[in-house]
């Protein structure tokens, strides 16, 4: 049974830098994943943005499953993730049935959003806005967290949470609905 972290919210949230936080934090290793990882590794195909729409599903559904492997081959994850497609969420539950989540809600004011979008300059404007009005709506997090809290802090409580969880607690397992 793996130990996952999931960090899940809007683009600009604060996913990453909580991430980071918790790898320098903890005693044991985690294993970081995240779409962004593969498109900055240049995993993804840059020259052809074009057919992003028409591959966007067929991507997400390996992650998820490589995701799901990394765990079943006894890896500790960090997950960075936006669950802002139908069935998303309910499909890598299933998947990490068998380990310990702590889903993790990282909420954050738009006003900072929209700032950090800008500052970072390799967001499409406004997805960040956009993100944010729907990926919270009927989730149940078993932490949620403020995007602007010093990441330490933050990730001290991801760890203290992760300690406490055990197989099958985590509301990650409790799905929403597909919307």
């Amino acid at each position: 049974m793996s130990r996952i972290v999931l960090l899940h919210g809007p683009s600009s949230s604060g996913k990453s830098t909580l991430a980071r936080a918790v790898l320098e934090a903890s005693d044991t290793p985690f294993l970081r994943l995240s779409i962004d990882t593969l498109r900055d590794g240049g995993a993804l195909f840059p020259a052809s943005r074009s057919l992003w729409a028409e591959h966007r599903p067929k991507v997400f559904d390996g992650l998820h499953h490589a995701i799901a492997a990394f765990a079943d081959a006894g890896n500790d994850l960090i997950v960075e993730h936006i669950f802002d497609s139908p069935g998303w969420h309910g499909e890598l539950a299933a998947l990490l049935k068998a380990h310990r989540v702590v889903f993790v809600g990282l909420l954050t004011a738009p006003d900072v959003l929209a700032a950090r979008e800008v500052a970072r300059g390799d967001r499409q404007p406004g997805s960040a806005l956009a993100d944010s009005a729907h990926v919270h709506l009927g989730r149940r997090y078993d932490l949620e967290l403020d995007g602007v809290a010093p990441p330490q802090v933050n990730a001290a409580e991801v760890l203290a949470a992760l300690s406490r969880m055990g197989k099958g607690e985590s509301r990650f397992f409790d799905a929403p609905p597909d919307r």
